[in-house]
């Protein structure tokens, strides 16, 4: 009797987007610096020379990966009002740069953005100009928010502990090491603010971007119908 062999599964149709998924995901495991063609072309199951088809070169990649990227955050809706809808937009980003830090450094250096990252990009100036921000005060809003959302993801990428415990942890040995009355001021953050329960830097996240957003509203007087007149002018 002939042994009955399973029938095989189609392979998946290889397609520039399921390239470019596979790209970020291996960024995510091993850091973009692990990232080459031919570790990507084992990941989809096909030669190096076959991605091509897909991806023009390398740059065109990375730029494929952040315009995934840019569609993984929330965009800002007008009807929210421009405060709310900033605020969402920047804590939505901040998450997405948690789970890929690899693209802080590259989610504003591209020199042919896709349509993700355009859409993204126009619908904050959307959302502000709706808001009765004049052009020029916009401008000022994106920059620094992007500084400010963009600088955080990037210090907390450079931090040598990740969870609560291992940031008391982190503070607790080296207060250790100060002398008696040695360095005051850093021991009284550390024992009195970092070390107690419930403390993660993370936090201070949104306790800036409010600063931020709060001085915006004030400019202006943005706030105040008064101002939205004078702004959208």
């Amino acid at each position: 009797m002939p042994r009955r062999t399973a029938p095989q599964q189609p392979r998946e149709t290889l397609t520039r987007q399921r390239v470019l998924r596979a790209a970020v995901e291996l960024a995510d495991t091993g850091g973009l610096e692990t990232l080459s063609m031919r570790k990507l072309g084992e990941a989809v199951g096909v030669e190096a020379m076959s991605l091509y088809n897909h991806v023009a070169h390398k740059e065109d990649l990375l730029d494929g990966m952040v315009d995934l990227v840019f569609g993984e955050v929330d965009l800002p809706e007008p009807d929210d009002g421009w405060r709310q809808a900033m605020r969402q937009r920047a804590l939505s980003l901040r998450l997405v740069l948690s789970r890929h830090r690899w693209a802080i450094e590259l989610m504003e250096s591209r020199s042919t953005p896709g349509p993700a990252t355009l859409r993204h990009h126009d619908a904050v100036l959307g959302c502000l100009r709706q808001g009765g921000f004049s052009l020029a005060l916009a401008a000022h809003a994106v920059s620094v928010l992007d500084s400010y959302i963009y600088g955080f993801a990037l210090q907390e990428k450079t931090l040598p502990f990740d969870t609560p415990d291992e940031t008391a942890e982190l503070a607790e040995s080296i207060v250790s090491g100060f002398g008696e009355g040695e360095y005051p001021y850093l021991a009284e953050i550390a024992t009195a603010h970092v070390m107690r329960p419930g403390y993660a830097y993370g936090d201070e996240f949104a306790f800036g971007l409010d600063l931020i957003l709060d001085g915006l509203g004030r400019l202006d007087g943005l706030d105040g119908l008064d101002g939205l007149q004078r702004a959208a002018g």
